[in-house]
């Protein structure tokens, strides 16, 4: 068992064969250890590090007809034995399972976000089961189940708040350093932990779909595939395999020495290519991750590099998705704030969302709870109630009989794209209150980085021009396209596509699956939003908002900078190796030196991305 993991080059006997390997090569140094064993010691280093690279070489070339960089780096490896450079073979074989390590170790950095997610998966939750609290296997939670969490417990599954108030810690989740206040009827995301305090949920999705384990899930995907770019440094690695024969062949005749062409096969080594640039594309799909942002795969980093437009969906995107209290009319003696506690009051146990949303505005403001009597819900229309023996209605613009001065008040709210309701106290029209969805306080700087790099904003939507030219206008968005179904916003996408625009579709809804499927890249917003979205999207922002967005971009275009940087970097050491090989100033030695530790020095680079940070928003 252990010969086989050696000669497959498993991690961890690699690991001992280059603590090894060093040793041995060190002493080797020393003759006398030679002259001792009657044999060059650093043949240990070649047989523990060398044979592993040749097996694989030659399974390659014969089972699957390929030629990899294993190829060349055996090539060397037996050319420098043929030559009795014993130290060199040794050397190189070493260099390129450390170089393995290094790449080994920066997934693994950049694997450690996943497996926190993991870590964090409770495996029990407490259900209530006829009135009492009972621990039962994770897996085994359904949806509609009422669940207590205790004071530091991680939240099992998705659920909505029942009872009691806490801080959530949500920063694996979404990012945020600080943890965020929760009341009865907020929304509880799996895998964020209760600070203090007991209170009751229920779940609304059960384990298997819960936002955290969609988060390992992706973030998995992700780690398990590799841009086309990684492919291309491959094709480049076998192409590299004929040009090194050629050039070692060419310095051998030139010369008349062998060792001469033994040193250009050793610096030719591909070791760059093959080692740098996934290392690059794991880092960044890493740090991303830490910033709550999650890349499906290898292939949408490369292409959501090259994105110049950003289409986006408006509803929940660029505004919160929710209708919001945005202005209070009257049209008698009674205020504003008493025209705004009379709809509240009269809608105070009204299910409907604008209901909600006044009632909402009301609290929020230091409303108190007064006495309703009578309460009648106007299916699809309004709601009535008595409030200090006085009717109260509120409802739409065709329960009411509307004089000028309402309907053109009305109006103006309309232009702007909002809803109103309006408000009578014993058959008198007195007031209204209009409502609208709301633009994120982030949207409007978040508009501003993308033009910074040069990413040109579209906003497609299904709503009204009124209401999309008035959210355009205030993000600063100057292509707008209104009125539209899914299949519109999905040809609209496609034009752009034949127009040679690269278009990446943001949106978080159902609607948006077609164009987030279509476009040459996708995002979805709020990884537990819509189902549909997530899977049609290529990134995922797990946090509902779209701050980071700016950041994803640039880190993307960093990447393939990295990548591209990495490739011209070991060009240039080759170059410079080869050149110098081919007048004898490099021997396998010290060539099998300065062609590895450029390999070296090219996976570091990569490396560096997992330390970048996002300086466009202050978490939290």
């Amino acid at each position: 068992m252990i010969l086989k993991k050696w000669l497959t080059n498993e991690p961890k006997p690699t690991i001992v064969c280059v603590l090894i390997s060093v040793i041995v090569l060190i002493l080797s140094l020393g003759g006398w250890l030679k002259t001792l064993l009657l044999f060059d010691i650093a043949w240990v280093a070649i047989v523990l590090c060398g044979i592993p690279i040749i097996v694989s070489a030659a399974i390659a070339l014969i089972k699957e007809h390929d030629i990899k960089a294993d190829l060349l780096v055996s090539l060397a490896l037996i050319a420098s034995v043929i030559t009795s450079e014993f130290f060199a073979a040794g050397e190189v074989a070493l260099i390129m399972q450390i170089g393995s390590l290094l790449e080994d170790f920066t997934a693994n950095r950049a694997r450690k976000g996943i497996e926190s997610l993991i870590k964090l998966t409770p495996k029990t939750a407490r259900v209530k089961r006829g009135g009492a609290d009972v621990i039962i296997p994770i897996e085994e939670v359904a949806v509609g189940d009422m669940l207590t969490v205790l004071a530091g417990e991680t939240i099992p599954v998705d659920g909505v708040m029942l009872s009691g108030e806490t801080s959530v810690d949500q920063s694996v989740m979404t990012g945020e350093s600080i943890p965020v206040d929760k009341k009865v009827g907020d929304e509880l995301i799996s895998g964020t932990v209760n600070q203090y305090g007991t209170f009751d949920m229920q779940a609304t999705k059960a384990c298997a779909d819960s936002s955290l384990q969609r988060m390992i899930v992706l973030a998995n995907e992700a780690d398990a595939n590799k841009a086309p770019i990684v492919g291309l440094a491959d094709k480049w690695a076998s192409w590299m395999v004929v040009a090194a024969l050629v050039c070692a062949a060419v310095t051998g005749l030139l010369s008349g020495e062998f060792i001469r062409a033994v040193t250009v096969l050793v610096v030719f080594c591909p070791c760059a290519f093959v080692l740098a640039t996934p290392t690059a594309v794991a880092a960044a799909i890493g740090n991303l991750t830490k910033y709550g942002i999650l890349i499906r795969t290898g292939d949408a980093l490369e292409r959501l590099s090259k994105v110049n437009y950003v289409a986006f969906d408006k509803t929940g995107t660029l505004t919160y998705g929710k209708p919001r209290v945005i202005g209070v009319e009257t049209f008698c003696n009674n205020t504003k704030a008493e025209i705004l506690r009379l709809a509240a009051l009269t809608e105070q146990r009204s299910e409907h969302p604008l209901g909600k949303a006044i009632f909402a505005c009301y609290t929020e403001r230091g409303g108190m709870l007064e006495a309703v009597s009578d309460i009648q819900i106007l299916a699809g229309q309004g709601v009535q109630a008595i409030i200090n023996n006085k009717t109260v209605l509120a409802g739409k613009p065709d329960l009411f009989s509307l004089p000028d001065n309402a309907k053109k008040t009305a109006g103006d709210y309309f232009a702007k794209g909002a809803t109103v309701v309006f408000l009578s106290v014993d058959g008198i029209l007195c007031g209204l209150v209009a409502l609208a969805d709301t633009v994120r306080n982030e949207s409007l700087v978040t508009i501003d980085n993308l033009k910074a790099q040069a990413i040109t904003p579209i906003l497609l939507t299904g709503d009204n021009e009124d209401a999309a030219n008035g959210i355009a206008a205030g993000v600063g968005i100057a292509e707008v396209r209104a009125n539209l179904l899914p299949e519109d916003k999905m040809s609209i996408v496609r034009e752009y596509g034949k127009n040679g625009e690269r278009v990446c579709m943001v949106g978080d809804g159902v609607n948006d699956a077609l164009a987030l499927s279509t476009a040459y890249a996708g995002i979805a917003m709020g990884g537990v939003g819509s189902d549909i979205a997530v899977e049609s999207a290529d990134a995922v922002l797990v946090s509902d908002d779209i701050k980071r967005l700016p950041y994803l971009f640039a880190m993307t275009r960093k990447t393939m900078s990295k990548v591209k940087q990495n490739i011209i970097i070991s060009l240039v050491i080759d170059f410079v190796a080869v050149v110098l090989s081919f007048f004898g100033i490099l021997n396998p030695v010290t060539g099998a030196l300065v062609h590895n530790c450029g390999s070296v020095f090219v996976v570091v680079n990569a490396a560096l991305l997992l330390r970048d940070k996002d300086e466009m928003v202050t978490i939290g």
